[in-house]
């Protein structure tokens, strides 16, 4: 085969392929700034610790990352066969995602811009 060719393109990228257990929520309703406090409380800790971690954070950003992590923590013991207990929280991080854009009348016939922003919140767990 040529060496660019399509087959052999794509065995390459799925050989340097992460195969670590993840999970990631696109669009989530919160600002990149809100998500990261609480994925930087959780980074690095076991599964078990992050989750009474997330329980008791007030944030409202804790309750929509711990169900990320549970979802991490099934994918992890249904497709990669990984027990709960030797999991940690490898890599956490949010990223920008899409602003909505909405209108506030003020005084004198002026809008302001209330911007409404979305993050995509990725969990990446591995074993000990």
């Amino acid at each position: 085969m040529a060496k660019g060719h399509r087959s052999q393109i794509k065995r390459e990228r799925n050989a340097q392929k992460d195969t670590r257990p993840s999970a990631k929520l696109s669009y989530a309703r919160v600002s990149v700034q809100k998500a990261c406090f609480v994925l930087d409380a959780i980074r690095g800790k076991d599964v078990n610790t992050a989750l009474g971690i997330l329980a008791y954070n007030p944030r409202y950003a804790s309750s929509i990352i711990k169900k990320l992590l549970e979802s991490a923590i099934a994918n992890a013991e249904n497709n990669n066969g990984m027990n709960k207990d030797n999991l940690y929280i490898a890599a956490c991080y949010a990223d920008k995602g899409p602003t909505m854009k909405r209108i506030r009348p003020r005084a004198q016939g002026r809008a302001y811009r209330i911007e409404k922003r979305m993050s995509h919140i990725t969990i990446v767990l591995d074993e000990r």
